[in-house]
C-alpha cells in the first residue's frame, strides 16, 4: 500500500517516500507543496524523515499501487549513451584521445589505412 500525494496526486511507495516528495519537493520549488506543509505540519523543517512521515501519512489518502520493476517491463532498463550511439561494444577511446592498451594491434592498422 502507498500513499498519494495530498498535494499533486503523486504516488508514493509508503509514508516516509511521501514524507521525502513533500519535503523535498517543497525545498525545491516552494509554492504548493510548501503552503501544505506549513498549514499542517507547521514544525515539518525540524522533523526528520520518521516524524514527518508519521504525521503526514495521517493526512493522506492511502491507495494500492503496483510496483514495477525495470526487469519486468519488457524493455531491460534505460538505454544508456553507449546503447544509444550504434551498439554496446566499448570505445578504444580511452578517454585521452589515445587508444585503450586492449586494443590489438591488428584493429589499429586497420584504422591507420
Amino acid at each position: 500500500m502507498g500513499y498519494r500525494c495530498p498535494v499533486c496526486g503523486d504516488p508514493q511507495a509508503d509514508g516516509v517516500h511521501l514524507a521525502n516528495h513533500l519535503a523535498f519537493t517543497a525545498l525545491v520549488r516552494d509554492g504548493d507543496h510548501e503552503s501544505w506543509l506549513e498549514d499542517n505540519v507547521p514544525d515539518w523543517e525540524e522533523r526528520g524523515e520518521e516524524g514527518l512521515a508519521a504525521a503526514v501519512t495521517d493526512l493522506a489518502e492511502s491507495a494500492e499501487y503496483p510496483q514495477v520493476f525495470e526487469d519486468t517491463t519488457g524493455e531491460g532498463g534505460r538505454e544508456n549513451e553507449h546503447e544509444s550511439e550504434g551498439g554496446n561494444e566499448p570505445s578504444a577511446d580511452n578517454g585521452t584521445g589515445e587508444e585503450s592498451a586492449s586494443e590489438t594491434g591488428t584493429e589499429a592498422d586497420e584504422r591507420s589505412e
